[in-house]
């Protein structure tokens, strides 16, 4: 550097005062992309025809021993007691036992499809307690999540001991559109 420019950099500098704190708080402005956009409007519109719409990518993790217990607004409390009590008969049974979460995942939407066409409505889903997976209780965990995302069940709860405790679940599923209309034949019938 020459002395002449070392001259005008003094001179540029002159009113320039010395920083006395040195922290720089930093401001994240997150902005959203249209690509970000267009994947979260696809992940959305995925169709339950579709059993992608249902993650094997990320579940809450649960405990081996936690409860699962999940019910949507309408269902009487009664109907959710008698289910969490094992009071209904299991009508149908699916075990997840040595499979992959892709593999329990599609048995899962698979079998409760087959039984909302049968006109099945009390369920037991083993998927065991998962003591010795990594991380524990990931099965369980995802089960229990896309439980909660699949529209045609009503509640799910962890099952009684006698049906495998805490490794089973009992699953309610809604009415099919037959069996709605044959109870409201047989309430007018009662009525009237």
């Amino acid at each position: 550097m020459s002395q002449d420019d070392f001259e005008l950099f003094q001179q540029m500098m002159g009113d320039v005062k010395p920083i006395t704190q040195d922290t720089a708080e930093l401001k994240k402005h997150h902005t959203i992309t249209e690509g970000q956009l267009a994947k979260r409007e696809a992940a959305m519109s995925l169709s339950e025809d579709d059993p992608e719409y249902l993650s094997v990518d990320f579940a809450p993790m649960l405990k081996p021993d936690d409860i699962i217990e999940f019910k949507r607004d309408g269902v009487q409390e009664g109907v959710f007691r008698k289910l969490r009590l094992g009071k209904y008969p299991v009508q149908a049974r699916l075990d997840l036992h040595r499979k992959t979460l892709k593999q329990a995942r599609d048995e899962v939407v698979n079998f409760l499809r087959q039984c909302m066409r049968m006109d099945i409505r009390t369920v037991l889903i083993v998927h065991g307690r998962g003591e010795k997976s990594n991380p524990p209780a990931m099965m369980k965990s995802y089960v229990a999540n896309w439980l909660n995302q699949i529209q045609d069940v009503q509640c799910a709860h962890s099952a009684q001991r006698f049906h495998g405790g805490s490794g089973a679940v009992y699953v309610l599923l809604k009415k099919s559109a037959d069996k709605k209309s044959e109870n409201r034949e047989r309430h007018q019938k009662r009525l009237g």
